[in-house]
């Protein structure tokens, strides 16, 4: 069993170092993180057919399963920049891996933030020395810091497999659709694990926590996940690896829910009965991803009819029989195949103000059943989104 490391955020064998670098402002805006040795890497990128050009990148750097070094930029996401923004990225995968003594194949590239502006490369190509020099062990708190952008909090997660470390580490606050793991998410470890079995355990991890996760239904330019295993601390078993390494994922799945743009409370919804998986998951997510949905748990208004409308809209409609169908908040029945019988809104209101608000719908349709995470839609979300870029 998986235990968490009394030193939870030091793994062996890297060395990380942040800066800012100007890119937006004054914040943390530039950070590197090199394995010791060359490491067994693997990840997954977005969806979306206008990707970033660190996306394209690091689609061709994962390619042979090799990578020892992760370098993000923040506050600039580097996208629709033509052949500018991919001879900047180059070039700046290019020169840090000179200065860091790796190859600029080895290197996994992200950037994150406003979409459209190139990269300020003069204060980046100017950051880069005292970057370089300032990689140390540890710091991966600091590295979670320097790669938010809109994010309330730095997401960092730990724990041990044996006499091994993983470490999780993410940022993410909005544009947040399940079409890959909608953010950046990097995952370090010492543990020895075979590409082919590290590629299949983080596609596994990724979509059992992240996939499972909407806040806007907004699909990020530059969505990465990846994970770098320098096997200092030797083999692990593979199967305690996966778990801890999926349970490490829901873990931080669930505060980037927690932590989203305006949000104060977190939405599950559990669908079961479904007569398939996918029926039970694409009507999860339409339920936690319904801007109605959404608003009434913000306002704590037990408005259970906006269920009924998001099930009823989902494309998993073929396994609806509204005689069948129950939908509950918590323990509070509020449907049950057309009948409501002395239902207690007032009862109602008041779980829904709970932090965390959940909601059940049973098919009665099959033995399938799947999870989403979403959350409340407040009026921060509209402040911070209109005023994003000043």
């Amino acid at each position: 069993m998986a235990t968490r490391s009394a030193d939870p955020f030091l793994v062996p064998g890297f060395r990380s170092s942040v800066l800012n670098a100007g890119v937006k402002d004054a914040t943390l805006d530039f950070s590197l993180v090199v394995s010791d040795v060359p490491a067994t890497g693997a990840a997954v990128f977005t969806q979306s057919s206008f990707c970033g050009h660190a996306v394209t990148i690091g689609r061709e750097h994962v390619a042979d399963g090799r990578l020892q070094a992760v370098l993000v930029v923040s506050k600039n996401a580097n996208v629709a920049n033509g052949a500018r923004g991919d001879a900047d990225a180059r070039e700046l995968i290019d020169r840090v891996a000179q200065a860091a003594g790796v190859a600029p194949r080895d290197v996994l590239h992200a950037a994150t933030g406003v979409i459209g502006r190139p990269l300020p490369m003069d204060r980046l190509r100017a950051a880069i020395p005292a970057l370089v020099a300032g990689l140390a062990p540890g710091g991966l708190d600091r590295f979670a810091e320097a790669i938010m952008t809109t994010d309330r909090a730095p997401k960092i997660r730990s724990v041990r497999i044996g006499t091994a470390t993983l470490v999780g580490v993410c940022k993410g606050a909005a544009m947040i659709e399940p079409h890959m793991a909608t953010l950046l998410v990097f995952f370090f470890t010492d543990a020895a694990v075979a590409h082919d079995d590290l590629a299949r355990c983080l596609r596994a991890a990724v979509a059992a926590s992240f996939n499972t996760v909407t806040i806007d239904t907004d699909t990020s330019t530059s969505d990465t996940a990846g994970i770098l295993a320098n096997g200092l601390a030797g083999p692990v078993e593979l199967a305690e690896f996966e778990a801890a390494l999926t349970g490490l994922a829901a873990e931080l799945a669930r505060d980037v829910v927690r932590g989203a743009e305006g949000a104060t409370k977190v939405i599950e919804v559990v669908v079961e009965g479904a007569p398939s998986e996918r029926s039970a998951r694409e009507i999860a997510h339409a339920i936690a991803a319904s801007p109605l949905v959404k608003t009434a748990v913000f306002g704590a208004d037990p408005n259970w009819g906006r269920v009924a409308m998001a099930i009823g809209k989902s494309a998993g409609t073929d396994a609806v029989d509204q005689e069948r169908v129950a939908i509950r908040f918590g323990p509070i029945v509020a449907y049950d195949g057309g009948v409501v019988e002395s239902l207690d809104l007032a009862a109602l209101e008041e779980l829904m103000r709970r932090e965390t608000v959940v909601i059940g719908v049973d098919l009665r349709a099959g033995g399938e059943r799947a999870t989403a995470l979403g959350c409340d839609l407040g009026y921060d979300y509209v402040r911070l989104n209109a005023e994003y870029t000043t």
